[in-house]
C-alpha cells in the first residue's frame, strides 16, 4: 500500500536527510517491441457514426491536442479523442476499438515526441490513404531526457512541449497547416482562428515573462516533472517527486534529497497533480512544512477548464510560489 510504502521511505529518509546537503537536478521515443493487438485490423472493424454534414472529422489523441485543435477548428470540425479523460496518456497502449475512427477520419492530431508511441502503427494499421498525419511538435526545439533508464524506455525527448506557451504556439501552427491541407476551401477560416489564438499565447507570455524575471526564486517543486518546457520559456527550473513519465515512487534517497532541497531554498509550496500520485506531494509537504497546491498538465479534461485558464492557473501559482519568504 502507498501509506506503507511512504511510511518505509521516510524511515530511511530519516538516516539519509542528515548526511545529504545538496540536490541533485534532476523524450523522438523508441517504439514498443513487436506490435500490439491494439493496432491491429482497425479498418475491418465496425465505423463509428459519420461526422456532421460538412464538418472536417478530426482525431486526436489526449485533450491538449483536442483543445489546440478546436482553437483552429472551431465550427468547421468534429472532433474524436482517442484518450479518454482521467486516463494517464503516458501509460495508454490502445485496443483496436480505441482506433476505429482514424480509419474515416481527414486528419489526426497526435503530440509526438514520444507521448504517443503507438501513433505510427495506429496510422498503418488504419488503412486510411487520404488521412492528413499532423505531428503537432514537428518543427519545435525539443528537450533531451537526461535519465538513461527513461530513455531505454520512452525515448530521447520530453514530450511535455504543450505546456509552454511557445511549444503551444508551435503545435497549433502545425495543427492550422493540417486542417488546411485537408480542408482548403476554409484555409481563411484556420487561418484567423489560430492568429487569434497564437495572440492570446503571445499576450499571456509577454505578461509572464515580466514577471518572471523580477523574482529572484527560480526553483519550484512538483509531483510530475512534466514542466521542463515551461522552465525553459521563463529561466525556472522544477524539482520533481516523479520522473517525466511520472512513473514510480522516488527512492528513499531522493525523497531525501528534496526534502533537503525544500529546507535548504524555503520551500513553502510543493505542487501536486490529480494524475501523478499526488499523496507522495502531500508526504514531501508535511515533511517540510509547505502546503500542497494543484497543478494542470492538460493531460485530461481537469475541472472543466479552458487551456489558456489552467496554463494561466499554473503560472500564477507558480509565481506566487516563488515570492513566497
Amino acid at each position: 500500500m502507498l501509506k506503507r510504502s511512504i511510511a518505509i521511505l521516510l524511515c530511511a529518509v530519516t538516516i539519509l536527510s542528515t548526511g545529504l546537503c545538496a540536490c541533485s537536478k534532476g523524450t523522438e521515443a523508441g517504439s514498443s517491441a513487436g506490435q500490439p493487438q491494439s493496432a491491429q485490423n482497425i479498418a475491418s472493424l465496425p465505423q463509428a457514426g459519420s461526422a456532421a454534414v460538412g464538418k472536417l472529422k478530426v482525431s486526436v489523441t489526449f485533450n491538449a491536442m483536442k483543445e489546440f485543435t478546436e482553437a483552429v477548428g472551431k465550427d468547421k470540425i468534429e472532433i474524436s479523442t482517442i484518450i479518454p479523460d482521467g486516463m494517464e496518456p503516458h501509460d495508454f497502449e490502445p485496443k483496436a476499438q480505441d482506433l476505429v475512427g482514424l480509419s474515416t477520419a481527414k486528419v489526426f492530431v497526435y503530440n509526438g515526441l514520444g507521448m504517443e508511441t503507438w501513433a505510427e502503427r495506429a496510422v498503418q494499421s488504419a488503412n486510411n490513404p487520404g488521412l492528413v498525419v499532423v505531428e503537432a511538435s514537428k518543427g519545435a526545439e525539443p528537450i533531451k531526457n537526461t535519465d538513461d533508464s527513461t530513455e531505454k524506455e520512452h525515448g530521447q525527448y520530453d514530450p511535455h512541449i504543450w505546456l509552454s506557451l511557445k511549444g503551444a504556439k508551435a503545435e497549433v501552427e502545425n495543427i492550422r497547416d493540417g486542417l488546411v491541407k485537408a480542408d482548403p476551401s476554409n484555409r481563411n477560416y484556420y487561418e484567423e482562428n489560430c492568429k487569434e489564438f497564437v495572440a492570446k499565447l503571445d499576450n499571456l507570455y509577454q505578461e509572464y515573462q515580466k514577471k518572471f524575471i523580477s523574482v529572484k526564486k527560480k526553483s519550484f517543486v512538483t509531483g510530475h516533472a512534466a514542466f521542463g518546457y515551461l522552465c525553459r520559456d521563463f529561466g525556472l527550473e522544477q524539482n520533481s517527486v516523479e520522473d517525466i513519465y511520472a512513473e514510480g515512487e522516488p527512492s528513499a534517497q531522493q525523497l531525501a534529497q528534496l526534502i533537503q532541497f525544500c529546507k535548504s531554498h524555503n520551500v513553502k509550496t510543493v505542487f501536486a497533480e490529480d494524475m501523478a500520485s499526488p499523496e507522495v506531494s502531500k508526504t514531501l509537504g508535511n515533511e517540510v512544512g509547505a502546503k500542497v497546491e494543484t497543478i494542470y498538465t492538460v493531460e485530461s479534461n481537469e475541472d472543466d477548464k479552458s487551456y489558456l485558464e489552467r496554463i494561466q492557473s499554473d503560472l500564477s501559482k507558480i509565481y506566487s510560489s516563488l515570492q513566497e519568504k
